[in-house]
């Protein structure tokens, strides 16, 4: 195990010293112990890089915003390890930091596995909403769901332990790291680049996986040139947890046959000479393998300007991605231009300015509601000012101020819309 020093990620080694390095990522809201039951047959080959996630496993809670912060995390850690090149297999959020990898520093990568990830998870919205449910009620309620998140229902009535363990695994994570892994999935996209990704691929998913199913990873494997996809039965989006055995066994075929040589690049590199080939004989586990034409779903492209491009991002990030659907779908040649003027000067200029952050933005914003009398604007605002980081407390606050200086039926009818929001945005999903 390690110290970590700042801006670097708690890891831990195991195998044989002089043997290619091989990284196991983890998955939002767990740790590195996801992967022991792979360890001792990856060891036999590879010396097996663990880490975890920032506010992890205990590991410092030093909160990274973005999966490109998280990957420069794993390669400043490595680099003060003197690890150069490495086969990489990642979980969820582990994947994307694999595919982060693959893509900004393709030179380091000699192989790569995907496993339960997707080039985007889900959507922006429901990964904030997420965090908007951990800031209000705590990570209790998220732990508390996470089986049926990431074990098939069979399996987590058989495996009671290992089923708390995994509650407890996400309950002592903590809530400011999980928030912030929460907006690192939210500013995920690399669909458009999947076509970049150099490095042999296995794209591994569970069959009955309802966070990021075998539709996910057929996306992968559509969009990067070098892919291969392994659907595993009986597995939900945990799977080297749920079915250890299979994982295992796809992932040492992969990594044994699909070792990259390395690239001419000056850096003293790992040989593939040093994997030992995986024996001829037939795997303990035969997947169901495919690989699925499916298009690309390709970026919607800003706008003509920049100020208008950055304005939309904003705009999204802060009202949410169905807000402003609904909102620029209700445009027509008598109101467009005008959606174009508040996209262009509001989100693109006032509220992209450093000189406030959004949530004292937010909290401007909601006072000058509540003074116009704007309550259907306020509703979309309160969402608002809970994404940017406001709890439920601090909007009340927000209120009894403008009470005091907007007048208090202006603030009473206030109160009613806020209440039933935050009662919307913060009771977690059944």
């Amino acid at each position: 195990m390690s110290e970590t020093p700042p801006n670097t990620l708690q890891y831990r080694f195991d195998g044989p010293e002089d043997a290619p390095v091989l990284i196991l990522g983890p998955s939002l809201g767990t740790t590195w112990h996801m992967w022991d039951r792979q360890v001792p047959e990856l060891t036999k080959q590879w010396r097996v890089f663990r880490f975890d996630l920032p506010g992890h496993g205990g590991a410092p809670a030093r909160p990274a915003g973005s999966v490109g912060e998280l990957a420069d995390r794993l390669l400043a850690t490595l680099d003060a390890l003197g690890v150069q090149r490495f086969g990489y297999a990642g979980c969820a959020l582990g994947g994307a930091v694999g595919l982060e990898l693959a893509l900004r520093r393709p030179e380091r990568l000699a192989s790569l596995a995907l496993v339960a990830a997707s080039p985007r998870f889900g959507t922006a919205d429901e990964f904030r909403q997420r965090g908007v449910v951990v800031r209000s009620n705590g990570l209790d309620p998220i732990a508390r769901s996470a089986p049926d998140r990431w074990f098939t229902g069979g399996f987590a009535a058989a495996q009671p332990a290992i089923t708390e363990w995994a509650v407890q695994m996400v309950r002592t994570t903590d809530p400011g790291c999980y928030i912030a892994a929460c907006e690192a999935l939210a500013g995920f996209d690399v669909r458009p680049e999947l076509g970049r990704v150099g490095a042999p691929t296995l794209v591994l998913v569970g069959s009955d996986d309802r966070v990021t199913g075998p539709a996910e990873a057929r996306t992968l494997v559509a969009g990067i040139p070098d892919a291969r996809l392994a659907v595993v039965p009986g597995a939900s989006h945990l799977v080297p947890v749920e079915q250890p055995a299979a994982v295992t066994d796809l992932v040492v075929r992969h990594f044994s046959t699909a070792w990259q040589q390395p690239f001419d690049t000056g850096q003293t590199a790992l040989p593939a000479a040093s994997v030992n080939p995986a024996p001829a004989a037939a795997p303990r586990f035969v997947p169901r393998a495919e690989i699925a034409p499916a298009a690309v779903p390709q970026a919607q492209p800003f706008g003509e300007s920049d100020r208008y491009g950055t304005g939309l991002k904003v705009r999204r990030e802060v009202l949410g991605d169905a807000h402003v659907d609904r909102v620029l779908a209700q445009a027509d040649d008598f109101s467009g231009d005008f959606q174009e003027l508040v996209t262009r000067y509001a989100w693109g200029e006032v509220w992209n300015r450093p000189g406030l952050d959004r949530r004292t933005r937010s909290c401007v914003t909601l006072t000058a509601l509540v003074a116009g009398g704007h309550l259907e604007e306020l509703a979309a605002h309160t969402r608002a000012a809970l994404r940017n980081g406001l709890t439920p407390d601090e909007i009340k606050e927000v209120l009894l101020q403008a009470a005091v200086y907007c007048g208090v039926p202006a603030a009473n009818s206030a109160f009613r819309v806020a209440q039933q929001v935050i009662r919307e945005e913060t009771t977690p999903a059944e």
